[in-house]
């Protein structure tokens, strides 16, 4: 096993543009959709904003609403898997249907509990039928809200975040969660409809076929003159190169300059706590793995430079997450061959993301590694020994720990005590490098002291926090702090009114920034 990463050549810092178009590349996976559609379809909106007389700014706000606009997908895939099963199958399908009326129902039953049990189907079909408008619209604000925090967070105004909201209201008023209609939906947000859904049309039945669904949808989903000025003009506007990453990386508005490294430490921290919505049981996960092989590279006397790589890659190593189905993550049984086939996969999707950011070289290695094991019974290349690094194995290390003091759908969450006697063995075994484990569990061995919770929030409290952004029901919130379901959503009612978050993903969120998700326990 070689001691450090492989030296190669001096990459330049990454241009923020480069950042944001790996993030879209793992909402193609997200949404089960060939690579580069995001791209495309912000290209296309900021070319329709240009061609409504839309200033820099407006085919800014335009190109980034669209980019940003299926970032909920990650924070609502718990809950979209609860209902629809795999997530990710449903929505490439739901690209086919106009979200109203009879079609639509019928769609949604047809899709409900996708890949599971009939008399499972049948009984989400009743509860959805019970109240389907507060049930949709209950999903769609969690997406709505989680992308346009997000936007937030990455340093996006108002013009951005401001229209992310409408993302799944419609032109005729007939869509959630406000039901706006007519010009009360931004602009940005009535081209981005048009983009988003011709974009995947044209791909899938060609030009003639997509410029008649954008006009038989006029007037009813999108905004009429925003379908027409687009069929008008379709053929031009979806002449995109195959390869478009470089054309939208070089018009991405204002975003080519490189970003400093404190600027870059700040967006993987960002990528990796989205990506860690992505299911309840992995909250957290990311910034933990990220500070526990920071400090565990400190105590193998690794470099600064080769610490603050292997930080980043702690962030970073979990966003390939994104391309598998929540049916496989969230599942609370043992998985079928098939289902451990499409897990094993998730490492290979991160380093194919990350593989377009030549600056992210190092870290992308990392990250494709951090499943492997130096006897070759890891995934997803079974590399060996020789093939390993020790920025490799103290990732992994550090990844397989934190990942058993979490808890996961099969199982609770493993003391500390408990996963280190599991590392051990595996460093016995031969699976893990023993210094690798010896820094990992040193690093995992500090604690620190603690000052008061932020915004007032008592001890009480940080507990309902936690299970509330796990996605915790409320009688299993009461049955595991001793305390009746009353006193439960009084606690509730007071986290929410403290932290400002008005919904599970606001709050998850909020725990994650503060340090208080259930994933990142005081380590013991």
């Amino acid at each position: 096993m070689r001691d450090r990463l492989p030296d190669g050549p001096d990459s330049p810092a990454p241009a923020r543009a480069e950042l944001l178009a790996a993030l879209s590349l793992a909402i193609d996976l997200g949404l089960g959709l060939p690579v580069e559609h995001v791209l495309r379809a912000s290209l296309v909106s900021k070319a329709l904003a240009e061609q409504f007389g839309g200033d820099e700014a407006d085919q800014a706000t335009a190109f980034y609403t669209t980019m940003f606009m299926w970032v909920g997908c990650v924070a609502d895939s718990h809950e979209y898997s609860r209902w629809f099963g795999d997530d990710i199958a449903v929505r490439s399908a739901s690209y086919e249907v106009d979200w109203t009326g009879i079609p639509y129902a019928v769609f949604l039953l047809r899709s409900l509990g996708y890949g599971r049990p009939l008399p499972q189907r049948t009984k989400m079909a009743g509860k959805l039928l019970s109240n389907p408008r507060g049930n949709l619209t209950a999903m769609i604000t969690s997406h709505c809200s989680s992308a346009a925090l997000f936007a937030s967070r990455l340093g996006f105004g108002d013009d951005v975040c401001g229209a992310l909201p409408f993302g799944f209201e419609r032109w005729d008023g007939k869509g959630l969660p406000a039901g706006a209609s007519g010009e009360q939906l931004p602009l940005a947000m009535r081209i981005t409809q048009v983009a988003d859904i011709a974009e995947v049309l044209h791909h899938r039945h060609g030009l003639d076929a997509c410029v008649a669904t954008v006009r038989e949808r006029r007037g009813g989903w999108f905004d009429p003159e925003v379908a027409e000025a687009f069929a008008v003009n379709a053929e031009a506007l979806l002449d995109l190169p195959d390869d478009v990453w470089q054309l939208a990386v070089a018009e991405a508005p204002g975003a080519q300059e490189p970003v400093t490294e404190a600027q870059l430490d700040d967006l993987v921290m960002a990528l990796g706590d989205f990506v860690d919505l992505k299911s309840p049981y992995t909250l957290g996960h990311s910034r933990a793995v990220a500070g526990l092989v920071g400090a565990a590279a400190r105590h193998a006397g690794l470099t600064p430079d080769d610490q603050a790589t292997l930080r980043r890659a702690g962030h970073l190593h979990d966003i390939g997450r994104i391309g598998v189905s929540n049916l496989v993550w969230d599942k609370p049984g043992p998985l079928t061959a098939t289902e451990r086939e499409r897990m094993q996969l998730h490492p290979f999707l991160s380093g194919r993301i990350l593989a377009r950011v030549p600056a992210l070289a190092a870290e992308t290695r990392l990250v494709l590694h951090h499943h492997e094991r130096l006897d070759g019974s890891g995934y997803p290349n079974r590399l060996s020994g020789a093939d390993l690094s020790l920025s490799d194995q103290l990732l992994a290390a550090a990844d397989r720990f934190q990942g058993l003091v979490e808890p996961r759908p099969h199982r609770a969450a493993l003391s500390p005590p408990d996963a280190t006697a599991l590392l051990r063995q595996d460093a016995r075994a031969g699976r893990l490098h023993s210094g690798a484990v010896d820094a990992v569990l040193a690093a995992a061995g500090r604690t620190s002291a603690r000052g008061a919770w932020p915004v007032g929030l008592t001890d009480r409290e940080v507990d309902v926090l936690r299970l509330v952004a796990a996605a915790t029901p409320t009688r299993e919130i009461a049955t595991r702090l001793g305390i009746t379901e009353k006193t439960v959503r009084n606690h509730i009612d007071h986290v929410f009114a403290k932290t400002g978050a008005s919904n599970r993903v606001g709050l998850s969120l909020f725990a994650l920034t503060n340090g208080l998700a259930a994933a990142t326990p005081t380590p013991a």
